[in-house]
């Protein structure tokens, strides 16, 4: 436990309090229910004399908005949500009148699918500690861990999963594989995209590119986006291989825009991926200057074989700019939705320094369809809702895909 001041847990607490009241963008923010909160909780964070308690502390704080993209946390701690620390979702299970969670997506590359984590398993406990709702699992950042698991056939173990730093050179662990494809049966492609990271996505379109010509003999295509926590824009790449030509997908609005007015039609636009690093340069010149205020247009990449007969696969761990994705399809009728509902999160976040370690990330950003729908708070419904579940996956490998097989040959 490491020790926290007084003054300090004062001073950052009103910094957190200020932040969010001044920086915050979101729909459904409302500063007056902010301030209430902020006094109700105000008793109990400066009581916490640790960082691990102040910081628990504000996180349920934070909560009670019931908005997207908000974390807090000290950098020393460096805990952080399973599907960007491991490459791995949950889901709550109850099992034999138990609640437990269940690893629901394990992308292939992650440090649980090296172990032989499938999805199914349940976790058990953490370092020794037990892990069980409400309380979600967080994996300290750097280094080793053991985790106990409970297999699909009921037998308990304990593995070591690694949990490399984020941009580290020199941890010997491997990153999810971002894109990888596949063909369930003739003439069906299976795309399955993990994330999408990087600002503009140059390397990552280059991977999609790369699956979508290994599929040109597909003439239906499933794309998997479940278990995708979203990134940045090479999720226009998959978007402009859904249709054939330049549409608008949306738009995206800060604070500042949104109280001067404007036309959706006359902000900037970005409808194009470059190709070439190099090409970031004017890129970045073209909209220094921007507020972040922009229309997303799709590439214009030409027909597909199988466009008319795509089908999306998402969950509730399909989030951001995966859920834009999703959202998009829904909105133009370009693919079959099947699986569970999205979280409705898919507001644009920005880190601010609270002072003694902590960070505070909160939305600036809202998103809005090109018709204007609001995904945020509202998730996206499949068109064919298939649940995952414990028990079904003992009699089937993965229930969700199997449907969507099904459905894409007969579209």
């Amino acid at each position: 436990m490491i020790p926290l001041g007084t003054k300090e847990r004062t001073e950052v607490f009103e910094n957190v309090r200020k932040a969010v009241a001044k920086k915050i963008f979101a729909p459904g923010f409302d500063a007056k229910v902010w301030a209430r909160v902020c006094e109700a909780h105000r008793e109990r964070i400066l009581a916490a004399d640790t960082v691990e308690e102040f910081e628990a502390e504000v996180r349920a704080l934070l909560a009670e908005l019931k908005i997207s993209h908000i974390t807090f946390f000290h950098r020393s701690l460096l805990k952080i949500p399973p599907q960007y620390a491991i490459g791995a979702t949950f889901q709550r299970e109850q099992v034999n009148g138990m609640a437990h969670w269940m690893f629901q997506d394990v992308h292939e590359g992650s440090p649980p699918h090296i172990a032989g984590v499938q999805p199914g398993d349940l976790l058990l406990e953490i370092e020794g500690n037990a892990v069980s709702p409400p309380e979600p699992p967080a994996f300290r950042m750097g280094g080793f861990c053991e985790v106990g698991i409970e297999k699909l056939n009921g037998e308990r173990t304990t593995v070591k999963l690694g949990v490399p730093l984020p941009s580290s050179k020199w941890h010997p662990i491997v990153r999810p594989r971002l894109v990888s494809w596949s063909k369930p049966q003739p003439g069906i492609g299976l795309l399955k995209v993990t994330g999408f990271p990087g600002q503009v996505g140059i390397d990552l379109a280059k991977e999609i590119d790369h699956a979508i010509s290994e599929l040109r003999d597909c003439d239906r295509l499933i794309i998997d986006l479940r278990g995708n926590p979203g990134g940045g824009a090479g999720g226009l790449r998959l978007m402009s291989y859904m249709t054939p030509g330049k549409i608008p997908v949306g738009y995206s609005v800060t604070q500042k825009r949104a109280a001067k007015g404007f036309k959706k039609e006359k902000l900037p636009r970005f409808g194009k991926i470059p190709s070439r690093k190099i090409a970031l340069y004017p890129l970045m010149l073209r909209y220094a200057f921007s507020d972040r205020s922009i229309v997303m247009v799709t590439e214009g990449l030409g027909p597909q074989p199988f466009h008319g007969r795509i089908v999306l696969l998402v969950n509730q761990h399909t989030a951001s700019a995966a859920e834009t994705i999703t959202g998009f399809a829904k909105e133009n009728k370009l693919a079959t939705i099947v699986g569970t509902k999205t979280p409705g999160q898919v507001l644009g976040g920005t880190g601010f320094k609270m002072g003694h370690g902590f960070v505070l990330r909160i939305p600036v950003v809202t998103f809005h369809t090109w018709n204007g729908d609001t995904l945020e708070g509202r998730g996206v419904e499949p068109d064919q809702v298939v649940e995952f579940s414990r028990e079904a996956l003992k009699e089937r490998a993965d229930p969700q895909l199997e449907n969507a097989v099904e459905t894409a040959r007969h579209l």
